[in-house]
């Protein structure tokens, strides 16, 4: 990542939530994929940065954020990422997510809408059951038993470099987020509450079936 202007962690919910800021200017918060970190999103965040505040955050048992002894789930991280949008002043912020991140920004605008000024999705469903098979079994067979065979690779070296003791807070990230995965979440009954702007983005191919947002247009979205 580019050197930040601003990093710490923030006092939330009785926990300690890592975050970093880039730049100045209008707020965006960035939310990054499961297993991933804020790092994640180094290739374009010099990009952004130019024209605004953004917000890195490390969510639960990712980077730099520690596990915690709670379970995992979006409503906790969601109150997380308020959190921190609220201890750093933040003024109707967009918040942009990916896959994991972006089910967690959703959460933060049904839960925490006054702090959400606009919703940016990238590659995630409202549903678990919006993820096709082989992505959702893959989230759902996810134990903390895989770690081991995981040492070594780009994804475990990457946690390793910012989380100090990687070897044992690995196996509980694995264990929680499968956890969280095999539980499952339903939130289309909420969609039409969403009145901020709210851009979704997918590919053709996607992890996520594309017929899974019709949802979504049916509460007055449309492509553009």
């Amino acid at each position: 990542m580019p050197t930040p202007v601003q990093s710490g962690y923030a006092p939330v919910n009785d926990v300690e939530i890592y975050y970093e800021v880039h730049g100045q200017g209008t707020p965006i918060v960035l939310l990054h994929g499961g297993l991933m970190s804020a790092s994640s999103f180094a290739p374009i965040i010099e990009t952004p940065a130019e024209n605004h505040q953004v917000i890195g955050i490390d969510l639960q048992g990712h980077g730099h954020t520690l596990p915690f002894e709670r379970p995992m789930s979006f409503e906790a991280m969601a109150a997380d990422v308020a959190g921190v949008i609220e201890y750093l002043k933040l003024d109707d912020p967009a918040v942009l997510g990916y896959s994991l991140g972006a089910t967690t920004a959703l959460r933060s605008a049904l839960d925490r809408p006054e702090l959400v000024g606009k919703l940016i999705m990238v590659s995630a469903p409202y549903a678990f059951e919006g993820w096709h098979s082989y992505n959702s079994e893959g989230m759902r067979s996810m134990t903390g038993e895989m770690a081991a065979s995981m040492v070594g690779t780009p994804l475990y070296n990457g946690y390793a470099a910012e989380q100090p003791d990687a070897e044992k807070n690995f196996p509980i990230l694995l264990d929680k987020v499968g956890d969280m995965m095999r539980k499952g979440f339903d939130y289309s009954a909420e969609i039409e509450n969403l009145k901020m702007p709210t851009m979704l983005v997918y590919a053709d191919w996607d992890a996520v079936k594309t017929s899974h947002s019709a949802l979504l247009r049916a509460a007055g979205w449309r492509p553009q």
